[in-house]
């Protein structure tokens, strides 16, 4: 039997938000049908969460960590299968596929050592008692995850927040809520996960909505447009509640003088095309030094007209289909709109249906539309600078810092340079697009809120730290 068994995917009370196809956007055959919640199934799915949660955070760390390997394995084993869903539902290549199936091993490795972490500190006291303080679970954790790394960007909360003594409701984006969703409820389901623990909620922005005001839920891990996580953020607030935004980006991929140019464009065309530039961290702005930039351009544009768009199920292809009609009119119509106000397009800027080919846009300023906004597709806008305190300013610039990469001969300065930039991540001769189950990920400005997800940076997403003191006996006090 697979894994994803159609007639399985609904695991306690049913659904109410009616049914929903699952599309392929390369082909726009339907899948399979899914179950979608409404506002109204949120309560319940938190009260059973609740319940189930006070006994799993009972249990002794071996036993959540047993279940947290096994569901690693299980990703693993089940690999074929899932990758081909990842391939279909989400538009991913194989080799993309192929990542997001090794992070999610990963991240459910890494969150079975969370589990025997060290759970607090002792603390010094002015009193005759011990002082001390305790991680303990934060309860029901919501997560909200997007399209386009369903399952990285799910499991990278899931996984711990579960390993750490939280029950979750998650809810994906109900257009990869299969890979971003299913998939995960269907391998905890088979590592032996209690049931109660893991209630999945496809649906639109309205069971969102009610995943973080409902009182159970106590904290919310959402990950997608920063406009989006506005309203999460505002609505966490007013419930008083902690919310850790992981938002979009308009990362700078910076080239220095002394860089080799065909190094340098190797970088840049994975770090704007890969996934069809469907990733927060995607390059988004190049900035190159002059003396480097009208080869820079010619290359760049070189590789995109060489790559293929096509199916990824069932050709070989280096980018897939945009997700939907949505995603296809905001990346043409950016592109459009910069061309309108004077950038020049050296390669692509066209599309059949969802596959956009990889564009280059030269010439950009300030206010071009697609170098100053997140496009989210695979369009490379290029804009060369004068000397290092121009880049500086140029990569500073503007209101996201999620990714940064540098390239260059010199890599001490390269962090040198980096080190006067804000930004979540840095990467020197390297790319903007990097992720790693060990390392703490995140952004500043409006690319999140400073929140991070990975590694020892999950101890404080997903417990309360608890302070307790013990005496022999009760003090006296003066009243």
């Amino acid at each position: 039997m697979p894994l994803l068994d159609p007639t399985l995917w609904q695991d306690g009370p049913t659904l109410t938000g009616g049914t929903a196809p699952v599309v392929e956007p390369a082909t726009g055959r339907t899948l399979a049908t899914l179950d979608l919640a409404s506002p109204a199934d949120v309560p319940e799915a938190a009260v059973r969460a609740q319940a189930a949660q006070h006994e799993w955070a009972r249990t002794t760390h071996p036993e959540r960590a047993a279940v947290l390997r096994r569901a690693g394995d299980l990703f693993t084993a089940h690999a074929d299968e899932l990758r081909e869903w990842l391939v279909r539902e989400s538009g991913s290549i194989p080799g993309k596929a192929d990542f997001e199936l090794h992070v999610a091993a990963q991240e459910c490795y890494e969150a079975a050592a969370l589990a025997s972490r060290p759970a607090g500190q002792v603390l010094a006291s002015e009193a005759p008692r011990l002082s001390f303080t305790r991680r303990v679970p934060a309860g029901v954790v919501g997560v909200i995850a997007p399209f386009n790394a369903p399952l990285i960007l799910s499991i990278r909360s899931v996984a711990p927040a579960l390993a750490l003594g939280n029950a979750v409701l998650l809810k994906p984006d109900q257009r990869t809520a299969v890979c971003g969703g299913l998939a995960l409820a269907a391998v905890f389901a088979a590592a032996g996960l209690p049931t109660g623990l893991l209630h999945v909620l496809p649906g639109g922005s309205e069971v969102g909505a009610a995943v973080v005001t409902d009182p159970r839920v106590r904290v919310v891990s959402f990950t997608g447009s920063t406009t989006a996580g506005r309203t999460v953020g505002e609505l966490a607030g007013r419930h008083l509640k902690r919310a850790h935004l992981e938002l979009g980006g308009n990362s700078a991929l910076v080239v220095l003088a002394d860089a080799d140019v065909e190094a340098a464009v190797a970088q840049a065309s994975w770090g704007s095309f890969f996934h069809q530039g469907q990733i927060c961290m995607t390059a988004g702005r190049h900035l190159v030094h002059a003396s480097l930039y009208d080869e820079y351009v010619e290359r760049l544009a070189a590789r995109a007209e060489a790559l293929a768009v096509g199916d990824p199920h069932r050709d070989r292809v280096h980018l897939g289909p945009l997700l939907d009609h949505v995603q296809l009119r905001r990346v043409h119509g950016l592109v459009e709109s910069s061309v309108e106000q004077g950038a020049k397009l050296v390669a692509g800027g066209t599309h059949q249906d969802l596959f956009y080919r990889p564009t280059v846009l030269a010439a950009v300023a300030d206010d071009t539309p697609a170098y100053a906004e997140e496009v989210f597709g695979p369009v490379a806008p290029v804009r060369s600078f004068a000397t290092e305190g121009e880049a500086v300013a140029l990569a500073s610039a503007g209101p996201y810092g999620l990714s940064l990469g540098i390239v260059t001969r010199d890599a001490a300065h390269g962090l040198e340079l980096a080190d006067r930039i804000p930004t979540g991540t840095a990467h020197v001769n390297d790319q903007t697009v990097n992720d790693e189950a060990v390392a703490p990920f995140g952004g500043v400005g409006v690319s999140g809120t400073g929140a991070r997800f990975g590694g020892e940076a999950n101890l404080d997403a997903f417990t309360e730290l608890r302070w307790t003191t013990l005496r022999a006996t009760a003090p006296g006090h003066p009243f």
